[in-house]
């Protein structure tokens, strides 16, 4: 039973279960290049190499548009033309039941308690006097998650625009205030970024502090109506209009070039929304601790993506077992639904815990590298050349699935660096506060980072405190509030990766190479090694190592007319 199912939103994606077993997994902007790109029809042709027996329509609408001729939607006139047998199933009301199928399914735990927190899930109408109205959207949910009974919802909060009533019961909650993603949205944009770009913003709550002239966010869970403008289904607003101290008085985006420019209300109002959203989503924590009796806590959501907040959870909920889904954005439903239909279907209660996230397309491209300098090199050779303060690309085999470059699709450098946050953001293009992240041999996780029971973090979902002792010896990718995203490294894992980092150590005593994602500003991850090498043409980045040739590819950035003029 091949199962594909598909997120057609934005984080458009598809994901292949082959009897059960997570075969494949592909976002659609690494295929098309266009970031965040939804209608993942390169995504299911990948799919196709595998097979297609059942079709999951997934995403936050039932309906779809009709092709002529047939009336079929899109995506399954598309497909059965490959299986005229195809199956269709359209989920496209179960936005949030997807977020923790994959959550759960994905965990390894037998029962969990799933805590979705989520900007805009399905659209919902509730029973009031009788009647089905009130419209709003998904915003947090809870469920109860177990192999025999399934998925089932626990309690569900909504929200809605200024004709939403609000409405209060033991398992629901909605009106037309703003809940916390969509809190965190606004603030993204009122920081002169999208809305979608919230990592931004907690990259730059660190830098500041609490502040009495920004007015409380949050009132008993939900936005502040004197502070945010709801929008649903799409972003949110801050009306500074109503608080002088966070009035704009310029171009939001002025400073994101320039740490000169950045105001106290931008860098405090970031820290204000990320101090009490990830306060309220541990209220959550506890609220589903008390409706189902579970210990076992798995979490989705686009909120599942704020590595600060996860770490505060491992913190404040010692006696938990807290599991974060590494996909937990909107792209990782399709994982969900493919795994809700599969156990449904079988009523199969094997457990399959997610122990890999190279999930990529299996390449057939044979390392065409005519035109361009190449040498053999080894990795000890490659770890001399980072320690030497050069920035290496590191690609090879599948791409890894989510947002994170975990050594398959990488920017390597010298963490010791004190200077190399600023260099490596420069050349990628990205703003000048933002962190970067390490990956290390994760025999020394313990040694360097206040772990709370951790034994290994190796799909780099939490932002951690170094060890007291080992404070400044990574500066490059030490964050101003002295953590950083880590991503622990076995040699099972990931041989080549592992042997490199081991090389490292061995040169510098470090046991840690600073990483990050193999993408300029604004672009995807890339895909294909056409990708690599285009992106290297376009950035002063020289060297690409592929371990799975053992070849080092010198690449030298193709420069402008005006570049190339002496002045």
């Amino acid at each position: 039973m091949n199962i594909l199912a598909i997120n057609p939103g934005h984080n458009g994606s598809a994901a292949l279960l082959v009897d059960g077993d997570l075969k494949f997994y592909i976002e659609e902007e690494r295929l098309s290049r266009s970031k965040y790109d939804g209608n993942p029809f390169k995504g299911m042709m990948e799919a196709l190499r595998y097979g297609v027996d059942i079709l999951v329509l997934g995403g936050t609408h039932e309906e779809f548009p009709r092709l002529p001729w047939t009336g079929e939607d899109p995506y399954s006139g598309f497909l059965r033309k490959f299986n005229p047998n195809l199956q269709v199933i359209n989920v496209g009301s179960a936005h949030h039941i997807g977020h923790a199928a994959g959550a759960f399914y994905n965990s390894g735990f037998d029962e969990a308690a799933a805590v979705i927190v989520d900007g805009s899930g399905t659209r919902r109408e509730i029973d009031i006097n009788g009647e089905f109205k009130n419209p709003g959207f998904e915003t947090e949910s809870i469920f109860n998650c177990d192999y025999e009974e399934g998925i089932k919802p626990v309690f569900a909060s909504y929200g809605g625009n200024y004709d939403t009533q609000r409405v209060i019961s033991e398992d629901t909650e909605m009106d037309s205030a703003i809940t916390l993603v969509k809190a965190y949205e606004a603030v993204s944009e009122y920081l002169g970024f999208g809305f979608i770009e919230a990592g931004k913003t907690m990259g730059l709550a660190p830098y500041g502090k609490e502040n009495e002239f920004i007015p409380s966010l949050f009132f008993n869970g939900r936005g502040n109506k004197n502070v945010f403008v709801p929008n649903y289904p799409a972003g949110a607003h801050v009306d500074h209009s109503r608080h002088p101290f966070l009035e704009l008085k310029e171009d939001p985006r002025a400073w994101h070039k320039d740490p000169s420019k950045v105001t106290d209300a931008a860098k405090d109002l970031a820290w204000a929304v990320q101090d009490e959203t990830q306060t309220l989503v541990g209220d959550l924590i506890e609220k589903a601790v008390d409706k189902t009796g579970q210990k076992n806590i798995v979490i989705a959501g686009g909120y599942g993506l704020n590595c600060v907040a996860n770490y505060y959870y491992k913190k404040r909920f010692p006696d938990l077992n807290i599991y974060v889904d590494p996909i937990s954005h909107d792209g990782g439903t399709a994982i969900g639904l493919a795994q809700l239909i599969y156990y449904d279907q079988t009523k199969d209660t094997e457990k399959r815990p997610l122990s890999t996230l190279y999930l990529g397309p299996e390449r057939t491209e044979n390392y065409d590298l005519e035109g361009y300098d190449t040498k053999d090199v080894t990795p000890a050779d490659v770890a001399k050349l980072i320690a030497e303060k050069n920035i290496v690309t590191l690609f090879q085999g599948r791409s890894e699935a989510g947002p994170r470059a975990l050594g398959n699709r990488s920017i390597l450098y010298d963490p010791t660096d004190p200077n190399g946050k600023d260099t490596v953001n420069k050349v990628k293009g990205r703003e000048w506060f933002r962190p970067f992240a390490g990956s290390m041999l994760k025999e020394y996780f313990e040694e360097w980072f206040d772990t709370y029971g951790m034994e290994e973090t190796p799909f780099m979902m939490y932002a951690m405190d170094f060890k007291t002792e080992k404070h400044g010896e990574v500066p490059a990718i030490t964050h101003v509030d002295g953590t950083c995203r880590i991503q622990t490294v076995t040699r099972e894992q990931n041989e080549a990766y592992y042997d490199l980092i081991e090389e490292f150590r061995k040169i510098t005593g470090v046991p840690i190479l600073f990483n990050t994602s193999f993408n300029l500003a604004g672009e995807p991850l890339v895909e294909t090694l056409e990708d690599a090498l285009h992106t290297m043409k376009n950035c002063d980045i020289d060297y690409m190592y592929l371990p799975e040739v053992g070849k080092l590819v010198t690449v030298a950035s193709e420069q402008t007319e005006e570049d190339s003029q002496t002045p």
